[in-house]
């Protein structure tokens, strides 16, 4: 049966892609330029059939494997990398950094204000949770945005300057559950600089979920020395079917490497089961991926800016990260867009979500994921905590044309 989508809904879209013209112009050149990297990376590193052979048990000797990780050190213009289906989500590859570069004694700061939900459990926030880093006598302190809810560069440099205990700088590049706009890379180099023109020593790690490939530059290319993130988002391309990254200095993914493992061991072990051509193909596919859920992101911004909803970032706005907001102002409008996005599935599309009580949140979450690896953000998905103002964080869409029908849908649903 064909799908329930009404003339006027059409007729939106036509209107919606009409005014994204220009915006979808830039979004290809930018995956471009990304593919171009790409390619050049696969190229230099000679990948071959042999490459995508798996390992089992130990792991040791995985050539695909290892050389993936040149790889990933050359797109992201770094000395290492760490690239691994071990690592069970962002959220344990984040961890495995910090506590790489952090001992007891030394302080973490976050330099854009509170980190999301699931990472407040791990650093200890929440509860001063069993294994998160307060428990390990590691501190913690966040600098708060301005009242623009922008990076406060002079606080920044401020508190590191006046405490000696802070080792390491945390930057989240995606906004999570927050209001603040994403931060561009640009705006990431500025708080690099305020960071180290006042300590060199200090280590900076971001954390690049849901942002790689969407510009042409990385963090690690405008002062960070560690970019963290999840192949289940954006270089993962949609065919990673689990794993996460970190790319940057040697010393720190050396140690956070020993804490995915065991000290001693580190990098040497980890098997690939098989994986590796996923992961490689994935990689090759990503700057194209992203580029599909960017323009996702625009058409859904258009579609409900058309109906009177407030987005953000705008339709016009251009992007840093794949996320779409948009605020319902209402718990009923939420649920239905969200069932919407779950009809225009390939996979449980039957389902209707309904929210609950998910691991690591302190409110309900509803999240429509019809999605061929769970939990993968890269494809079309919708979630948001049921509290003011029933904002739903959109993000994904594998294709542009199967993220567009997903949006439709929603629409549908938002009128029904």
């Amino acid at each position: 049966m064909p799908l329930q989508i009404s003339k006027e809904t059409r007729a939106l879209a036509r209107q919606a892609e009409d005014d994204l013209r220009e915006q979808f112009d830039r979004v290809d050149q930018v995956a471009q330029a990304n593919a171009e990297k790409v390619l050049d990376a696969f190229q230099t590193h000679r990948v071959s059939e042999s490459y995508f052979a798996g390992t089992t048990g130990y792991g040791y000797d995985d050539l695909g494997r290892d050389k993936l990780e040149e790889i990933y050190a050359q797109i992201f213009h770094t000395e290492d990398a760490l690239v691994r289906i071990q690592f069970i989500n962002g959220t344990h590859a984040i961890t495995c950094a910090l506590f790489g570069a952090l001992k007891p004694g030394e302080t973490l700061l976050y330099a854009v204000g509170a980190p999301y939900d699931t990472i407040q459990s791990a650093i200890g926030i929440v509860g001063n949770a069993p294994g998160s880093l307060k428990s390990y006598g590691i501190g913690y302190r966040q600098v708060e945005l301005t009242a623009d809810e922008k990076p406060d560069l002079a606080a920044i440099a401020r508190t590191v300057g006046e405490d000696p205990t802070i080792k390491a700088v945390m930057i989240q590049r995606s906004r999570g559950y927050a209001t603040r706009a994403s931060l561009s890379v640009a705006e990431i180099g500025a708080i690099c600089d305020a960071v180290h023109g006042v300590r060199r020593d200090l280590a900076i790690l971001v954390d690049n979920c849901y942002g790689e490939f969407v510009e042409t530059l990385e963090p690690t290319q405008v002062g960070a020395d560690l970019v963290v993130g999840s192949l289940i988002k954006n270089p993962g391309g949609g065919l990673a079917p689990t794993g996460g990254y970190l790319a940057g200095r040697h010393d720190l993914v050396e140690a956070a490497s020993m804490r995915l493992s065991v000290p001693g061991i580190g990098k040497e072990g980890g098997c690939s089961l098989g994986n590796n051509r996923n992961l490689y193909q994935g990689l090759f596919l990503a700057p194209h991926t992203a580029a599909q859920a960017v323009k996702t992101a625009l058409f859904a911004a258009r579609m409900m800016e058309l109906l009177g909803y407030r987005t953000d970032p705008a339709s016009t706005q251009t992007r840093h990260d794949i996320i779409q907001m948009i605020h319902f102002g209402a718990p009923e409008a939420l649920k239905k867009f969200c069932k919407g996005i779950q009809m225009g599935a390939p996979v449980d599309s039957y389902v209707t979500p309904e929210p609950w009580d998910m691991p690591g949140y302190d409110t309900p979450v509803i999240m429509a994921a019809g999605s061929f690896i769970q939990g993968a953000s890269i494809e079309l998905s919708a979630d948001g905590p049921m509290r003011e103002p029933y904002t739903a964080y959109l993000q994904g869409g594998l294709t542009y044309e199967s993220g567009k029908l997903g949006i439709l849908l929603a629409v549908e649903a938002l009128r029904s």
